[in-house]
């Protein structure tokens, strides 16, 4: 079974995105690994609604306790920083769907917002729809 692409119909403006947003904590997003990543078979990106920069001590808190809460294993191939994220907007999805924008070209076209992302490997029986389904999801947390 082969998964669709989510296509984008456009992507959030940079006011758009700013209002989006407000009373966002974080985004934790799941989706396949590359087949050849067997033991570690989920993608996973939290998106952090900070441009602040985090000690490395609490950043090491802040995994662990997303780790604890969704049963996520070991991590692999672990990146921590800020960097610049979009917002796509498609007619399938509730929510925009957060981007990691990595490409100096995609950080130029696309409006972004500095966030601090954790993107790292692992696996969790939680995620299921990524694991065995090959679905991409994402979910947000509000602050109360």
């Amino acid at each position: 079974m082969e998964a669709k692409a989510i296509k984008t119909e456009r992507y959030l403006s940079q006011e758009k995105i700013q209002k989006h947003l407000q009373n966002v904590e974080y985004i934790i997003m799941a989706a396949p690994a590359p087949e050849h990543f067997k033991d570690t078979p989920i993608h996973f990106t939290i998106f952090l609604n900070t441009a602040d920069t985090i000690p490395a001590d609490i950043q090491t808190a802040i995994l662990n306790k997303f780790r604890d809460e969704h049963k996520i294993g070991e991590p692999a191939e672990l990146l921590s920083q800020i960097m610049p994220v979009g917002f796509a907007i498609s007619s399938s999805q509730d929510t925009p769907m957060p981007m990691l924008l990595v490409k100096p070209e995609d950080q130029r076209t696309i409006a972004n917002v500095p966030m601090h992302v954790m993107d790292f490997l692992a696996d969790s029986d939680e995620f299921f729809e990524a694991k065995e389904k090959n679905l991409t999801g994402w979910s947000y947390s509000y602050e109360v």
